[in-house]
This record gives structure tokens, C-alpha cells and sequence, in this order.
């Protein structure tokens, strides 16, 4: 397939192959500055914890770590991963929110009152409607709430585990793997700092209103009231979530999440020393990528980047843009040397479907890749009548002095 690109420099298109002139699409302004001297950015500072992850939430990009990949005991981290499956599996219409759910023996006796983990004090063989349930993992991180909705979900507890690790693999978790719902100190139960930070972004971006949950300061259930572990919710406004974890051999861990303005951070910590400790790491690290990163919004959903020619179609041209908002984070003072291309087909012919994949914005700053985003149709573009197809016909033949494939990318097709 031919392809051509267009190159904004920062931002102004300019073809690289074919015709002289390219259309020129629209463009972000850069943020006006005051002509100051550049500031340096200083390397992120050195936490408490056997590992840590400082991951930017819009490009999905480690912006700082310590041994990331490090297989380590996840505690009550684990529960993210329960949550997020039992959103899944309740956006898949499996089980709903309103569902009665059945205390077993087996919640009560491995998460209850009488064991030393925490727990939602649920009574054994009563009905808990689901919602109250996810309530009572995230905020309280009751351990019998988390076998609960396990059992709910799956079954058992162990058919539960093995949809853990499905999901983990869906969503790029390597180094993971899931022999509980609740973190109980398991062999072969461990997972990364990594990983926490790829699952964290997926659950803010697939479930917000579930992991909007994370973010209440207490709950109440059987009388019994309780507060939110996650001690930066009082400490600063924009932290709303994500999870704490502690066990004797994993230590202190905190999964955290804040946002200013377009910006959100996320940071992982995995077996600081303290509980003090995993909350200093990770708002230190929080911190850190708001001061010394910056967020921008270079393209907006739905508005035309491009409009190629397009062959045997009803119109004559085809908008293309993207899907979703294009942020992307980068270090202080280097706004001005990102550079955007958009590759797309040399020849495109009709039909297209609107939001049909036809090529690809790559945005690289030093010429290291940042981030690719699909370029989509903007609307439908269903074939031209016969004569104009014939007529787009002979025309094709003047259009290139060689046969290419002039089929656009399958709908469905991502960018890879």
C-alpha cells in the first residue's frame, strides 16, 4: 500500500512525498511563554519502597521507576484487580449492581470479623446487595466483601482467580498472576509495580464511575463505620484514589491517582516501611510528574486533520481525525520540539465507514516515538454513482504511474 505523510513541524503540515503543497490542517498554538532561561529537570527522587512507578494517565508513559518489572507480594492491591474484573463483568451484563449476594461460610471464615486481615464485618448466610459489596473492598478493603463478590461473579473464588488472570492478560500484565480475590499471602500470587500502574490506568479509563468509589473517605456497613486507608485523600484534593495494601511480608503499598487541570499522574508503591512511608513516596512522586511535566491537549475529538482526495465516492474528500482528545505529557520546556506526522493511504477509494481506522497520527519528540493514535473518518463516504466511478477510473490511471492496493486499513483495524 502507498502511503504519504504529512509533517507538522511543530505542527505545520508539509507533504513528504507527492504533490508540492499540503493541505494544511488545523493546528494547536503553543501556550505563550515569557522568554526566560530553559529550567532544568531534576531526576525524580529516591522513595521509600522495594519498587515504585510514576506513570503519566494520558499517554500510559513510565515518566519514572524503580525496579518496575520486580515481581512482588500485591496485599490488598489485589483487590484492584477484583474490582476491575467485577466491573467488567457487570458492564458485559454478567451481574449487576442490585444483586443480592449470599455470604458463604467460606467469605466469612476467610475474610471476616474473626480473622486478623481487614474486613466489612458481613454476617455469615446474609443477602448484601453487590454495590454495598464493592463499597465495602474499596473503602473498607474487607477481605470477606472481596471472596463475596468472587464467589458472586464466578462461582468459587479459585474460577474467580483464573478471570484475574484473563483480564491481566487482556490488558498487557506480563509479570502477574492471581491466586485470590482478596491478597491473602498465597504462593504464586504476586504481581509488579508495572503491572499496578497499567491496571490502575485501565480501571480509571474503562469504569470511572466505578473508581469513583476509591475516592469516598468512609463507609458504613452492620453499624460499623470505617475510613478510607488511603490517607492522601486528606491530604490533598486532588488525590481520588486508588488502593493501600499491607501484609507482614509485602509490606506497605499504595496504589495512587491524582489530577490538575488535564493532567493526571499515577504512582505505584510496592513495600515501603511504613504506612506514613507509602503515603510520603507516593505523594512525593505524585508531585514530581505535576511540577516538572506538562500536559497538553494537541488535537480534539472530531475535528478534521486531514481531507484527502477521495476516489469513486460521493463527495470528492474525506475528513479525517481522531476518536478521542490527543494529550500528551512531557518534560518541562520541551512542548516546542514535539513533531506530529499523519500517514495515510497515497489512494483512497470509496466506501469508508465513519469511524472507519484510514491511517495513523504519530507524534515523537527527539525522534523517539510518543504516541500513535488511529486517524479515523469523520463521516460516511459511500461510493459515487456509476459514471462518477467511471470517470474517478480513468482518472486513477494519471494518478500514480504504478497499480497500488488503494484499500484503506479494515474498520476495526488499530493502530499497532
Amino acid at each position: 500500500m502507498n502511503f504519504f505523510r504529512r509533517t507538522l513541524t511543530p505542527f505545520a503540515a508539509v507533504l513528504l512525498v507527492g504533490v508540492a503543497v499540503a493541505q494544511t490542517p488545523p493546528r494547536p498554538s503553543p501556550v505563550p511563554r515569557p522568554v526566560v532561561p530553559d529550567a532544568p529537570v531534576p531526576p525524580p527522587p529516591d522513595v521509600d519502597g522495594k519498587s515504585w512507578v510514576l506513570m503519566d494517565y494520558a499517554t500510559g508513559q513510565m515518566l519514572a521507576s524503580k525496579e518496575p518489572d520486580q515481581r512482588v507480594e500485591p496485599a490488598s492491591i489485589t483487590k484492584v484487580m477484583t474490582d476491575y474484573v467485577v466491573s467488567a463483568e457487570i458492564a458485559n451484563g454478567k451481574i449487576h449492581m442490585t444483586d443480592p449476594v449470599t455470604i458463604s461460610e467460606n467469605a466469612w471464615r476467610g475474610g471476616g470479623a474473626g480473622t486478623d486481615g481487614s474486613t466489612s464485618f458481613l454476617k455469615l448466610n446474609s443477602q448484601v446487595p453487590l454495590k454495598d459489596l464493592l463499597y465495602g473492598m474499596i473503602i473498607q478493603s474487607g477481605n470477606d466483601a472481596a471472596i463475596a463478590l468472587a464467589e458472586h461473579t464466578a462461582g468459587s473464588e479459585p474460577a474467580f482467580a483464573g478471570l484475574m488472570n484473563a483480564y491481566a492478560k487482556q490488558l498487557g500484565m506480563v509479570n502477574s498472576n492471581f491466586e485470590n480475590a482478596s491478597g491473602y499471602p498465597i504462593a504464586n500470587h504476586y504481581t509488579t509495580a508495572h503491572d499496578i500502574a497499567i491496571l490502575s490506568r485501565a480501571l480509571i479509563h474503562d469504569f470511572p464511575e466505578d473508581y469513583a468509589i476509591s475516592a469516598v473517605k468512609e463507609f458504613e456497613w452492620n453499624g460499623i463505620k470505617q475510613h478510607n486507608r488511603n490517607t492522601l485523600l486528606w491530604r490533598d484534593p486532588s488525590v481520588d484514589g486508588i488502593k493501600t495494601g499491607h501484609t507482614a511480608a509485602a509490606g506497605y503499598c499504595l496504589a495512587a491517582s491524582a489530577k490538575q487541570g488535564d493532567a493526571r499522574m499515577i504512582a505505584i508503591v510496592m513495600g515501603a516501611s511504613s504506612e506514613k512511608a507509602r503515603a510520603d513516596s507516593a505523594m512525593a512522586l505524585l508531585n514530581y510528574g505535576f511540577r516538572f511535566y506538562e500536559t497538553h491537549k494537541l488535537y480534539g475529538a472530531g475535528k478534521p486533520l486531514a481531507t484527502p482526495r477521495l476516489w469513486k465516492g460521493a463527495v470528492n474528500q474525506l475528513p479525517l481525525g481522531v476518536a478521542d482528545d490527543v494529550l500528551v505529557t512531557v518534560k518541562r520546556g520541551q512542548y516546542d520540539q514535539l513533531k506530529a506526522t499523519m500517514d495515510i493511504p497515497a489512494t483512497l477509494i470509496a466506501p469508508f465507514s465513519k469511524g472507519q481506522q484510514i491511517g495513523t497520527l504519530r507524534i515523537t519528540l527527539d525522534g523517539q516515538p510518543v504516541q500513535s493514535v488511529p486517524l479515523v473518518a469523520l463521516a460516511d463516504a459511500p461510493q459515487g454513482g456509476f459514471f462518477s466511478r467511471l470517470w474517478d477510473s480513468i482518472l486513477l490511471w494519471f494518478h500514480s504511474d504504478k497499480k497500488v492496493d488503494a484499500q484503506a486499513p479494515a474498520k476495526d483495524a488499530g493502530a499497532k
